[in-house]
């Protein structure tokens, strides 16, 4: 019997090359072939388009398929979206309980930077207390308020004064603070005439002056009581809302 024939195996003394070794040679060999790396890379993405975008893109619309980036300004607080700033709406309702100059406030920021939605709340917080729930009223106070402002606000300019109708606005609402503070007082001697009155036109003088102080400046020169008197006489309406309604 004849011994097995040479086998074709790689030898290791010369990479890359073949040789001839025996059989039994070949049995102390041993070695691994590994896998190249290979990456393809086609220079592009080629991501299937669905045959709707492709509709869209064909037909010129394909705006509507594209996704607007997060703009920082639209991820703002509600309240800074309104434009609602409770510190400074704080500091106006102190300037308007306070009106005294010897206080130090710094009133004029009440006329010179109006609001609206401060004014608003307290309508809103007058209405509420004056009317003990009656929701439907609530309208006609905020009626009153608008169009009370807009008579002061045109007999102002016609007068001479230069305040725009947002200011008005603005500081006739505030300035219905002093009747909601004189209310717990006039539930407390509700039953005593002559303390009450006494209270609801303390509580008139004290609005009617922080809006007339506001309102009324230095140009008006002589003509300041045609302005102040119809302050006074909205002021007066809006206690007897809350007095008689």
């Amino acid at each position: 019997m004849q011994p097995p024939g040479p086998s074709l195996l790689p030898h290791n003394n010369n990479p890359g090359d073949f040789t001839f070794v025996s059989s039994t040679e070949a049995e102390d060999l041993s070695g691994s072939i590994a896998a190249p790396d290979v990456k393809l890379n086609l220079g592009g993405d080629f991501t299937k388009e669905s045959t709707a975008t492709t509709f869209l893109r064909q037909r010129g619309y394909g705006w509507l398929l594209e996704v607007e980036e997060n703009d920082p300004e639209d991820n703002k607080p509600l309240l800074e979206e309104l434009d609602i700033d409770l510190k400074d709406i704080y500091y106006k309702i102190r300037c308007v309980l306070m009106p005294m100059p010897s206080l130090g406030f710094n009133r004029q920021v009440v006329r010179d930077n109006p609001d609206f939605w401060g004014p608003l709340a307290v309508v809103l917080f007058f209405s509420m207390i004056s009317l003990y729930g009656q929701f439907r009223v609530v309208s006609w106070i905020i009626t009153i308020w608008i169009f009370g402002s807009l008579t002061i606000f045109l007999l102002a300019r016609v007068l001479g004064g230069e305040v725009s109708y947002g200011q008005v606005l603005g500081v006739i609402g505030y300035s219905l603070l002093p009747l909601i503070v004189i209310v717990p007082a006039l539930i407390v001697v509700g039953s005593f005439e002559i303390v009450s009155t006494v209270i609801k036109l303390f509580g008139v003088f004290w609005a009617a002056y922080s809006a007339a102080s506001l309102l009324v400046g230095e140009e008006f020169k002589t003509k300041k009581p045609l302005l102040i008197y119809p302050i006074f006489l909205l002021y007066i309406y809006f206690l007897s809302l809350y007095t008689g309604v």
